[in-house]
């Protein structure tokens, strides 16, 4: 299949792998932003294959892995305090909360359903007029145009029974807190291709250029992955750092004005907690105050409330790069995807869940 198959072609792989590991002289540590770079990279075995030199830090890029958990609090107490349908993607009804997640909370009679759009609870939303439906919005600026939409659609055809609780994060705030904690040394990045398709590459030339490091936008195959880590790596060893579009097949400096038009419709931008990390100032979308009736904290009155960690789960340090999955006391013991103790864990693109599930072991 074409933009598939070739980019897992084996002496391509082959051939990337040799070019790295001659040009390396220097010991880097590169982010990789994307929950799914991570699984690729882990499924497909380049951990090992790359030079010892080279570090892939895991990076924070796993929208349900950085949902708070007071707003997983929030979700629980709309689907038993306010009595709403709650619609949510699979991932998210198992990430723990402070004393449950929305799974359990249907052992408390919460009616929690599975969707796999937003456009799945509108349909829920119509057929059910007298109960109010809320969805639960997550997700980077990817998955932001369809949970815009919705409420567009949902305004348009005079629907007051939907809402949604959200809980968007955006990537470039994330990058920069990550590069000015003074704890994490990274050196370059590979920045989530599916992000950019969307917003574009022009918003991630300021941090290159701020910071000081190459920031390389890749797909998601063996061959994209390690096409962006051998420029991250030429740019490191020549003193370089600059932005490459690595992911030009999809990805437009302007990226999708149509999409980036639906979004900035219904959303502004906003300071957003994220879980693990904490505050991030201007890091998330929020719902405008003309659209504040499919808000639905403002609609439904929803308590602010501060989550409790599990003091022993080391997924903060986990989502800020600090410490591997394999690292962490719980990981495969107490912490399992059967019986997850924090979100990376829970998330199909969570580094514990990919470390878990393919079994890697760093040599």
């Amino acid at each position: 299949m074409k933009y598939l198959e070739e980019f897992r072609d084996e002496k391509q792989v082959k051939k990337l792998l040799d070019d790295i590991h001659s040009i390396v002289t220097r010991e880097w540590s590169i982010m990789e932003i994307c929950g799914g770079q991570t699984h690729s990279l882990v499924k497909n075995g380049i951990l090992n294959l790359l030079p010892d030199k080279i570090t892939m830090v895991h990076g924070p890029g796993c929208p349900v892995c950085v949902t708070p958990i007071g707003m997983i609090d929030r979700a629980v107490e709309l689907a038993l305090e306010k009595d709403v349908i709650m619609c949510s993607f699979g991932d998210m009804v198992r990430v723990p909360g402070s004393e449950m997640s929305l799974m359990k909370s249907k052992a408390f009679g919460a009616d929690i359903r599975i969707v796999y759009s937003p456009l799945d609870a509108l349909k829920i939303a119509r057929e059910n007029p007298k109960k109010e439906v809320v969805f639960f919005a997550v997700g980077f600026e990817t998955t932001a145009p369809a949970n815009a939409l919705s409420v567009i659609q949902a305004a348009k055809s005079g629907l007051r029974n939907y809402s949604i609780l959200t809980s968007h994060v955006l990537v470039p705030p994330a990058m920069e807190a990550i590069l000015s904690d003074e704890e994490t040394r990274i050196d370059g990045f590979l920045a989530a291709g599916h992000v950019c398709a969307i917003m574009g590459s022009e918003e991630y030339e300021p941090i290159s250029e701020k910071y000081g490091v190459p920031v390389i936008i890749t797909g998601f195959e063996p061959v994209d992955l390690l096409y962006g880590i051998k420029s991250c790596v030429e740019q490191l060893e020549s003193g370089k750092s600059e932005l490459d579009n690595q992911y030009k097949r999809v990805v437009r400096r302007a990226g999708n004005t149509e999409a980036k038009s639906i979004i900035f419709e219904i959303f502004e931008v906003g300071d957003r907690e994220w879980r693990g990390i904490g505050m991030i100032p201007s890091s998330g979308y929020h719902v405008k105050g003309k659209y504040s009736e499919y808000d639905a904290i403002r609609k439904l009155d929803v308590v602010a409330v501060d989550g409790k960690e599990n003091p022993d789960c080391m997924a903060g340090l986990i989502l800020k790069g600090l410490k591997k999955p394999h690292e962490c006391p719980l990981f495969g013991e107490k912490c399992s995807p059967s019986n997850p103790q924090g979100a990376p864990m829970v998330s199909s693109e969570g580094a514990c869940a990919a470390y878990y599930h393919f079994g890697y072991e760093p040599e």
